[in-house]
């Protein structure tokens, strides 16, 4: 109570207006007032924070499926091989960054069974090194990856595309690719008969459906090649990838052609960073209404304190002041829902992953399709500096919202206030 009783008189009669009043109906409808705008500023910033974590999660979780199958960083020969790729590769790993390499090679084409038709990718890949760059062998749920022996024409095929054939371990796929060869009837597209000796499951649809591995030597010889398409890297920091990309370049000897994991998917990340940053727009000015009703509640408070506001100025508080009571009075109540907003919606986001399953428990519906979402959970990552950003662009608009209303204040005349009281 002394630190209270200690504070400048601005400080003492604005937190007095921001307490309920007493006297009469006004001041409990202005308090009230006040009241809904505190909670309409919280509820705006809980809002902001549960969907840029919710995004935040979305993009994250995705961005791990997808990096469990896609290499960080991808080396190419320009001259359409790579004879030399164990000297390639030991190029590759001067770099720190670079912690794991492999050779591949990859085509597009038709995996048939029956009637059924299915366009794939087929990577071509060595068993014994493909887990230094990626995490499908791990991921093989059925049968084994290290079953692909050279020769054999094996095949281990994505949950949704093996699915889709109809077909089991032990049963064989043709695959059929668009180089065709020329025939007397004409030119022909290859046919290829494989074995499924495995099938995987990355948790991510596009290639649970569309991704099939062979070994390399079965691929460069349905290419037509006589040596890998070029390498496969795994970094120690997948963000850093775009620089670690333009420094291989450099530094690599050849005529090579490099690219990283966010040059392959980068309509799909563009469109993720347009989503947020236009999600942060449509909240934000959710919570600038919210605060700007501070301006109604301030100035209906400014018109009932008009006899206050005269005494204090005849007793010497000078227009600055005033000014500042009012001030002080609609930022502490824009502070108040920030800190209220802030604390829920970290809340609610740390919690996502209790609070949606029991929604949709409820409610008997779910929120996210797995065919189209990629995922079947609302994933949340909550990230601190978003946190901040929001609670000062909040107590900002508040800040701002107190402005007009604290200038009217200290513009009242003391004669005028006290004609009629």
């Amino acid at each position: 109570m002394s630190i209270v009783k200690n504070l400048p008189f601005e400080w003492l009669v604005g937190l007095r207006y921001t307490r309920a009043g007493k006297r009469s109906g006004r001041n409990s409808f202005i308090s009230f007032i006040s009241l809904i705008s505190m909670a309409g500023i919280g509820l705006g910033v809980a809002a902001l924070i549960v969907v840029l974590s919710v995004m935040n999660g979305f993009q994250k979780e995705v961005t791990d499926r997808m990096l469990s199958v896609l290499a960080h960083v991808e080396i190419f020969d320009n001259s359409g091989a790579m004879p030399n790729w164990q000297q390639e590769a030991i190029d590759a790993r001067k770099n720190p960054e670079v912690v794991g390499t492999a050779p591949f090679a990859e085509t597009q084409g038709m995996l048939v069974r029956d009637d059924v038709l299915r366009p794939a990718i087929i990577r071509g890949v060595l068993p014994a090194q493909e887990p230094q760059v990626s995490d499908v062998a791990r991921q093989t749920k059925r049968g084994s990856f290290n079953a692909l022996q050279p020769g054999a024409y094996n095949i281990v095929l994505g949950i949704e595309l093996a699915r889709a054939l109809r077909v089991n371990l032990g049963e064989k796929v043709t695959l059929a690719l668009a180089q065709g060869q020329p025939t007397p009837a004409g030119v022909l597209p290859r046919l290829r008969s494989f074995t499924v000796v495995g099938i995987f499951e990355a948790g991510h649809n596009e290639f649970d459906s569309s991704l099939a591995f062979v070994h390399l030597t079965d691929a460069e010889k349905l290419l037509r090649i006589d040596a890998p398409a070029g390498l496969r890297l795994r970094l120690k920091d997948m963000n850093r990838a775009p620089q670690v990309a333009g420094e291989l370049k450099a530094s690599m000897p050849g005529d090579l052609f490099v690219r990283d994991w966010s040059k392959l998917n980068a309509n799909w990340f563009a469109a993720v960073q347009t989503e947020k940053r236009m999600m942060f727009i449509i909240l934000t000015l959710i919570i600038a209404v919210a605060a700007f009703n501070l301006v109604s509640t301030l100035v209906m408070t400014v018109t009932d304190k008009q006899a206050d506001i005269a005494i204090l100025r005849t007793l010497g508080a000078s227009p600055p002041s005033i000014m500042k009571i009012f001030m002080i009075q609609g930022a502490l109540v824009g502070i108040l829902g920030t800190a209220l907003g802030v604390a829920g919606g970290v809340l609610v986001a740390l919690n996502i992953d209790v609070i949606v399953p029991f929604i949709e428990h409820l409610l008997g519906v779910q929120f996210l399709s797995k065919d189209i979402y990629y995922i079947s959970t609302v994933p949340s990552d909550l990230r601190w500096p978003d946190v901040f950003k929001i609670g000062g662009v909040a107590v900002i608009l508040a800040f701002v919202a107190t402005l007009y209303p604290s200038w009217w204040a200290a513009r009242v005349k003391p004669a005028e206030a006290l004609r009629y009281e």
